[in-house]
């Protein structure tokens, strides 16, 4: 990862958001998370609740709604999954719109699209407010073990470089007038996928062996100046985690 970069993920700003520290950041993403994962599908207001949580944050951290949507398409496929469930799973059916739809079925989607949906976007906040050399900052003073640090850094910085390296074969393709589309053309795209594999694990060989040459010993060394949050700051964080674990603990409690 080169020093001083940004990545594409990341949008600056100055706001108490962005001006967290990673790890305080880090923490309270996941107890959010936890607390969304762990609240009962059939308290729809407790999500309600949640939801209205993460835009209030979303508004602080004036990150355009618009942004925030494209980037939680990675939920795509669990939305189609989820919509196939009342059409697939057994027990009593109710009739909507014509379609014979399971009723435990639709207890199921809603709670993948319910939790996925929050989920992902409070990644999506995290990873739009923070940059990702502050992120692995905030893993190791989260004490999380180097060599899971080690591994997202070269995760995050070599996913753009095998983008970009499937990015130039394809353009070799144009430019000698192939471009395989149809269903029976397939065996060219999973050769370009194996050339592809060979090249980034080539690259990969090369990258370990000149940084072994430069003395890595397996760690990843300190990033910034280890210090530590203020109790303030850890407070303030924490604020909407805690909403979230009440709100949980109300939806289990009104059952």
């Amino acid at each position: 990862m080169g020093a001083g970069g940004v990545h594409a993920l990341y949008r600056a700003a100055d706001t108490p958001v962005h001006r967290l520290p990673a790890e305080v950041k880090i923490a309270a993403t996941l107890a959010y998370v936890l607390a969304v994962v762990l609240t009962p599908p059939q308290a729809f207001w407790a999500f309600a609740v949640h939801g209205a949580v993460l835009l209030a944050l979303v508004a602080l951290a004036r990150i355009p709604p618009l942004l925030l949507l494209r980037r939680m398409s990675v939920e795509i496929p669990f939305v189609v999954f989820a919509l196939l469930i009342p059409l697939l799973a057994g027990g009593q059916t109710v009739e909507v719109l014509g379609f014979e739809l399971s009723q435990p079925g639709l207890v199921q989607a809603w709670n993948i699209l319910a939790k996925a949906t929050l989920g992902v976007g409070a990644s999506a906040l995290l990873a739009t407010t923070t940059e990702v050399p502050d992120l692995l900052v905030g893993l190791q003073r989260l004490r999380v073990p180097p060599v899971f640090v080690s591994i997202i850094s070269f995760m995050v910085r070599y996913a753009d470089v095998i983008v970009a390296e499937a990015h130039r074969m394809r353009v070799a393709r144009l430019s000698r007038g192939y471009n395989p589309r149809a269903i029976w053309e397939v065996k060219a795209l999973a050769s370009s996928v194996g050339v592809l594999f060979v090249r980034s694990y080539e690259r990969g060989e090369r990258v370990y062996l000149a940084m072994v040459s430069r003395g890595y010993d397996g760690a990843m060394p300190q990033l910034h100046p280890v210090g530590s949050a203020r109790a303030g700051q850890w407070a303030g964080a924490m604020a909407a985690p805690a909403i979230a674990v009440i709100v949980m603990g109300a939806a289990w409690a009104s059952l």
